[in-house]
């Protein structure tokens, strides 16, 4: 799980100094208007379920999506992830990210469990100034993980959203290092860096395609209490949508003459 320094080094982090830096935790629409997350996921997984994040890392880092940030994007690395899909360490290959030690301090937004509050658009200024950071380590080694040695003033959690990574496709809230990143970015603003950041992985559209409802939504907001209302009403409508028995009527024939009418 995975959840750069200087304004003038796109995409780059800065080494040295002591400031810098996943981990986060955490409708039914119209027919014709808004797909559902299930008509999403449906129609995406065919073009991420069979990619993996160890693809080419020259396959998209020509194609230009959005901008690069000019504020630091770090993480703490654990070594606990298969390196080759490791979204994380992809980035620190690419130089776009910062890698910091256990028990520096980051004066940013850190995604990680132990935060209290979820990211929200109030905190622009921070990620501004002072940029976002992750844990990359597993999910499933959460109780080795020592959160309380990597330090900010600043620790927040990610309100729900849906993987689209190849590992983790479909499954709430199981997002890699680049989503979270992204996923960050994208409720504070930054719109272009999010799409920047996804940009560098083949499957990267499918969790902004995938999440693009709630990710609009969540921007939409303004503070952190009103994020979690987003949430839990959005769960709701899907919960309701998918327990709402369908009616195919749309798709009964609606005459009884004989085909016999028709040419052959």
């Amino acid at each position: 799980m995975r959840k750069m320094n200087s304004s003038k080094h796109h995409g780059k982090g800065k080494r040295g100094g002591g400031n810098r830096g996943h981990h986060y935790r955490n409708v039914k629409s119209n027919r014709n208007c808004e797909r559902s997350l299930a008509q999403r996921e449906s129609e995406l997984a065919s073009n991420s379920g069979s990619e993996d994040s160890s693809s080419s890392e020259s396959g998209n880092i020509d194609k230009q999506h959005g901008s690069a940030p000019d504020f630091p994007i770090a993480m703490w690395d654990l070594n606990q992830c298969d390196p080759k899909k490791c979204s994380g360490r992809k980035l620190a290959r690419l130089g776009l990210i910062e890698n910091l030690r256990l028990g520096q301090k980051f004066a940013g937004l850190v995604l990680t469990p132990v935060g209290e509050s979820c990211v929200s658009p109030q905190d622009r200024d921070i990620v501004q100034t002072s940029g976002v950071a992750v844990v990359d380590c597993s999910w499933a080694k959460l109780d080795e993980t020592p959160f309380s040695r990597m330090k900010s003033p600043n620790p927040r959690l990610l309100p729900f959203l849906v993987a689209a990574n190849p590992i983790n496709y479909g499954k709430p809230c199981k997002l890699s290092c680049v989503e979270a990143i992204a996923a960050t970015l994208y409720i504070c603003g930054f719109i272009s860096e999010a799409e920047w950041y996804m940009g560098k992985f083949s499957w990267g559209h499918s969790f902004l395609e995938l999440n693009e409802t709630l990710l609009k939504r969540y921007a939409a907001c303004k503070t952190s209490e009103e994020i979690v209302q987003v949430q839990n009403t959005y769960i709701s409508e899907e919960q309701e949508a998918r327990n709402k028995p369908k009616d195919y009527k749309e798709f009964y024939p609606t005459s009884s003459s004989s085909s016999s009418d028709e040419d052959c």
